[in-house]
């Protein structure tokens, strides 16, 4: 009996059907950003890398490579100015020759020196209405790109006591929002991101997910909130805030990576591999709900990277990346959810945690095996990546390029 056939029978010992479990890997997406294959790093320096992507095309390519050896990242996130050109349907063409598309479309507030004291939250009306226009501009990017998602974050915040109104920023922050809501087009959405500190330190304008859901609630259906998962004080619970949000109907997107102190954007589940299955555990309860309303919610989410590779191989990192959301979707999808229901509600603490640890535990790497060979893809990714040669050929191509087009948000 092979390895793969005996996790199945496991499984299905459970009462689960494996050709669905894997149907629904199969039909997983995780949205590779543009900065990612790119020089970019920390405010302490980039260490550059060979055949790091210098412009949109080169990005778009590396992003290609992702999907055909995974089956799962059809889509890149662009950054603008990062990604800046002159016709966007020249990269949308480009893209979907290549076999992706083009994905969220994500402003930059934060590096012009204008906006020092902020973007949308700044003091200045001229300030904050340049910021605003370059929203706009954002806007008909996702037109000409087939865009869905208008991703949003802010620098905006203080460093010290006094130096600026809370309540004036707020309510300059909601006028902004309602005016980009109303430029936005029914068949599109604003993520709205926060972070609690930095590059502010004093207080930042969106510290939280409550007051990103406070927004998004305010302004309507087309507004929902954005979770960064190094976007939170040590010790948080993102998978309640997750749980909170999609009953909520409030639930846009997740930005994926990982942390040990802060906003590191690490790979993601390569320090916290278990905070990212009972994220995908509470997604897949939504998915797998009875409650129609909150099932096609849970399916209109958003899974994108944001990461910063400074010390290792862009592409590699991506496709690893791709793998570790992968392996935390199987291993919720194999959550046996009935049992677990049933110790919740006769209070059995133990046994409901050892249930939800028999599927976390659970080696799923034969099943995973088996769903990219059914995808047409090879069974290692990273050995794919290795045996293609395509990082040796960009590195000859294209040498090593200047840190830029790149960093965190």
């Amino acid at each position: 009996m092979s390895a793969y056939e005996v996790i199945a029978r496991q499984i299905e010992a459970k009462g689960l059907n494996i050709d669905k479990i894997k149907d629904a890997l199969k039909a997983q997406h995780i949205e590779t950003p543009s900065w990612a294959y790119a020089n970019s790093g920390t405010r302490f320096g980039t260490f550059t890398w060979p055949g790091a992507a210098s412009n949109i095309y080169e990005k778009i390519a590396d992003a290609a490579m992702v999907h055909k050896v995974t089956g799962l990242a059809p889509s890149i996130a662009i950054h603008i100015p990062w990604d800046k050109v002159e016709d966007y349907t020249e990269i949308k063409a480009y893209a979907e020759d290549l076999g992706i598309s083009i994905g969220a479309v994500n402003p930059n507030l934060f590096q012009e020196q204008e906006y020092r004291l902020g973007s949308l939250a700044h003091p200045d009306a001229d300030i904050r209405e340049q910021a605003l226009e370059h929203i706009f501009d954002c806007i008909e990017v996702m037109k000409e790109t087939g865009s869905k998602d208008l991703s949003l974050w802010f620098a905006d915040g203080t460093n010290y006591a006094g130096q600026d109104d809370f309540r004036k920023r707020k309510r300059y922050f909601f006028e902004a929002f309602e005016k980009i809501y109303q430029a936005l087009p029914d068949d599109k959405r604003m993520l709205i991101e926060y972070k609690f500190f930095e590059p502010s330190f004093y207080h930042t304008d969106l510290p939280d997910w409550g007051m990103a859901y406070s927004f998004a609630s305010k302004l309507g259906p087309k507004a929902e909130v954005l979770v960064d998962m190094g976007h939170h004080a040590q010790g948080v619970n993102i998978e309640h805030i997750v749980s909170f949000l999609l009953d909520e109907g409030k639930l846009g997107g997740f930005h994926f990576n990982n942390r040990k102190y802060a906003d590191d954007d690490l790979i993601v589940a390569t320090v916290n591999p278990f905070e990212l299955f009972s994220v995908y555990h509470e997604l897949v309860k939504a998915e797998q709900s009875e409650d129609e309303v909150l099932q096609r919610h849970a399916k209109n989410i958003a899974y994108m990277l944001d990461q910063n590779h400074n010390i290792e191989g862009k592409i590699g990192a991506v496709i690893q990346s791709v793998i570790n959301c992968q392996t935390a979707y199987a291993k919720a999808l194999c959550v046996d959810q009935k049992t677990l229901e049933q110790h919740q509600q006769e209070g059995n603490v133990l046994a409901a945690h050892q249930t939800l640890m028999d599927a976390y535990e659970t080696d799923l790497r034969p099943i995973l095996a088996r769903v990219r060979k059914e995808l047409g893809r090879d069974p290692d990714p990273i050995k794919a990546l290795k045996e293609s040669g395509y990082e040796e050929k960009i590195a000859n191509e294209r040498g090593t390029a200047d840190a830029s087009g790149g960093g965190f948000a």
